[in-house]
């Protein structure tokens, strides 16, 4: 797991599924069986700009080439279908289509760019769907709230999203050009996210197109509702095992006291106690908890909660209730409402 947002594998994310499972397989099927169909899916500036190839612009962007880069990017696409879950596959597949749009423009720029500034001739830059893998660091870094997990050496922080910038840099540095779509990717994501822009509005899924997907090829690509058993993975040591133990059962913990506690709210009507929720995350040594803990506890009175911490969950697609009860449960402490919230 890469980050804790959560262990039920691909369940309501059909289109995520979709992308670790075709694409991976063509590509499999290319370096295997059909290498001399691997022409056809190399992404050709040159071919394009001279001989007007424009499909390798289709072809050339979808199936990887490099199995190294298929590996990393389906791992990518697995950390990344939080965000299929939160807004949804029509959302979702608009945001990769569009950055995906976009990234051809910026692909194309950028190599212009280069060849007049440093004199680099490109005439070919790495295959694959990797735009919009990049583009997706985009809302990851600002939306995923970042939680420390543990430390080395007592300096160096472990976060929940550490793992996955180190695969975003291990894909960075697989190719001689790959920094140019990383860049144009990046770029992309920014560009579709910005309030100010509004691409979204413009370069987004129909929503006919998307109800005919729906009907078509979610039935194929869903998953089953996971049981509520979460197995526990294997650490490399006993100390990391016991803390995943340990974790596993914080985590159980939560759930079942949140539960009881809004069975008790609906049935009483009233307002319950929420600071006897979470004692193990209230103890836990967790760093951004120390360091924002003492400051809340000293502006905020003991029950409520902060509206623009509200806003903020509100924003990430939670409800105000969940929120207000979440905020409550945790002492007003953001990453901790957060964390457990997405978890739910």
């Amino acid at each position: 797991m890469f980050t804790s947002t959560g262990s039920s594998g691909l369940y309501k994310a059909p289109l995520s599924k979709g992308l670790l499972i075709v694409p991976s397989t063509l590509s499999l099927l290319l370096a295997v069986l059909f290498q001399h169909y691997q022409k056809f899916f190399a992404y050709n500036l040159q071919a394009v700009k001279e001989e007007f190839q424009i499909w390798r612009l289709v072809c050339g962007r979808t199936v990887c080439l490099d199995l190294k880069d298929t590996f990393c990017s389906s791992l990518l696409i697995y950390n990344f279908r939080i965000f299929e879950r939160r807004y949804g596959s029509r959302k979702f597949s608009s945001f990769l289509l569009g950055s995906w749009m976009l990234s051809v423009l910026f692909d194309l720029l950028l190599v212009e760019a280069a060849e007049y500034s440093f004199g680099i001739s490109i005439n070919s830059l790495p295959s694959g769907f990797l735009g919009p893998i990049f583009a997706l660091f985009i809302p990851f870094y600002c939306s995923i709230p970042r939680v420390q997990v543990t430390q080395i050496l007592g300096q160096f922080s472990i976060t929940n999203k550490t793992l996955v910038y180190i695969l975003g840099l291990q894909l960075l540095t697989s190719g001689s050009y790959i920094w140019i779509v990383a860049l144009s990717g990046l770029i992309s994501g920014m560009c579709y996210s910005s309030q100010v822009l509004k691409v979204y509005r413009v370069l987004c899924v129909p929503s006919g197109m998307a109800r005919i997907f729906a009907w078509t090829l979610e039935p194929i690509f869903s998953s089953a509702e996971p049981s509520n058993e979460i197995r526990v993975g294997m650490g490399a040591t006993v100390d990391i095992q016991r803390q995943q133990r340990m974790e596993l059962l914080d985590r159980q913990i939560l759930m079942s006291q949140f539960a009881q506690i809004r069975r008790q709210r609906q049935q009483q009507g009233g307002m319950i106690n929420w600071n006897r929720l979470f004692p193990p995350l209230r103890h836990r040594r967790n760093a951004n908890y120390q360091e924002n803990h003492q400051t809340e506890h000293d502006v905020l009175p003991p029950g409520e909660v902060s509206e623009e911490q509200v806003a903020r969950l509100m924003e990430m697609g939670f409800s105000r209730i969940d929120a207000l009860e979440a905020l409550r449960a945790s002492n007003n402490d953001l990453n901790v409402a957060t964390n457990f919230l997405l978890q739910q």
